[in-house]
């Protein structure tokens, strides 16, 4: 039996915390309204999730190691970058368990599938009669563009089932062809590819950056400052804003207070009422240029700290993973159960 979901959200948050087989950050980088769709469908081996975002936003996470996760663009779209590369429609990522850092610019949109790597290697012999080989699996690969539509076709099928007749994905005998329908269309994309090798300069950027999110990793709730920064990963202030401008699309100061704010923004939201002010939390990380940093807050979340501080709890909760308007306008009618 087969299960699907349509989650809809308005905040960043736990949009990140919803998504399965990765541990992720997400933090949009302008101001406006967050807005994500995620549709998850999972048969018997095969995952699939299809990803739709409004804002642009940089993500910073790893892959979980117990399953091989397979991600790419499901529309062409605005520019997208994948660890410091920019990721193109038409490609495929074979994501490994690294550190990565993905920055969108807008109308995102983005599917993955994943298998359990026995479950993978089991599924290249018995379908396609060919061997398994995890070097091939990692890194961008660019299958043949017909095998790929096809693909592309079938993953949006489904996911077009989740949202608009999700009974469909109760039937055993459809259930099982589904899955193997898309798992064999998959399969011929990626087995006769060779992935894009990193070249060295890559490969340094690389160090810097893992060693750079290790350290903000033991420090998740800290205020972090460039200066100490750039002492505990070994590189002068240079090779890091280098590394940073090409992973992340800014430099380590604005990305450092950018994950600063999102922390106080959080911090904000889950506080009790009375229980603490706008002051203390700010300057809790970080923050003590009190009218610049309600500057800078507004523009980024659309209101001042304060209002975000006195919102009503049912609406904290309410607005952090809900349905969004359009998706309830088309479905309405259908009868279309929205999971929390």
């Amino acid at each position: 039996m087969s299960r699907s979901k349509v989650l809809g959200f308005v905040d960043p948050f736990p949009y990140a915390a919803n998504v399965r087989s990765a541990d992720i950050e997400i933090f949009p980088t302008v101001k406006g309204k967050f807005s994500a769709q995620l549709t998850q469908v999972t048969f018997a081996q095969l995952w699939m999730q299809r990803f739709e975002e409004t804002l642009p936003r940089i993500h910073r996470g790893t892959i979980k190691p117990d399953r091989k996760v397979f991600t790419f663009l499901t529309e062409d779209q605005p520019e997208v970058y994948n660890r410091g590369r920019l990721f193109s429609f038409g490609e495929v990522c074979a994501n490994d368990s690294d550190m990565q850092h993905v920055v969108t610019t807008g109308n995102y949109r983005l599917g993955g599938i994943s298998l359990k790597v026995e479950e993978l290697a089991a599924a290249c012999e018995s379908v396609m009669g060919v061997e398994f080989r995890p070097e091939q699996c990692n890194g961008f690969l660019r299958p043949d563009p017909e095998l790929l539509k096809r693909f592309l076709e079938l993953h949006a099928l489904v996911g077009a089932f989740a949202a608009t007749t999700p009974e469909l994905l109760e039937i055993p005998e459809l259930v099982r062809s589904v899955e193997h329908t898309v798992t064999h269309a998959f399969l011929a994309c990626i087995v006769d590819c060779s992935s894009s090798k990193i070249k060295e300069s890559g490969l340094r950027q690389k160090v810097v950056m893992d060693r750079f999110e290790a350290f903000i990793e033991a420090h998740p709730n800290s205020p972090l400052y460039l200066d100490q920064v750039c002492m505990a990963v070994g590189v002068a202030e240079r090779t890091l804003r280098s590394a940073c401008e090409d992973h992340l699309g800014m430099g380590p100061i604005r990305y450092l207070t950018l994950r600063r704010m999102h922390l106080t923004h959080r911090a904000l939201l889950a506080a009790l009422p009375g229980s603490a002010t706008v002051t203390q939390i700010a300057t809790a990380y970080g923050f003590f240029e009190l009218g610049r940093f309600a500057v800078a807050y507004r523009e980024l979340f659309g209101e001042p700290p304060l209002a975000t501080l006195r919102r009503p709890m049912h609406e904290r909760s309410a607005n952090a993973n809900r349905r969004s308007a359009i998706l309830s306008s088309r479905n309405e009618s259908r009868g279309l159960i929205w999971t929390h």
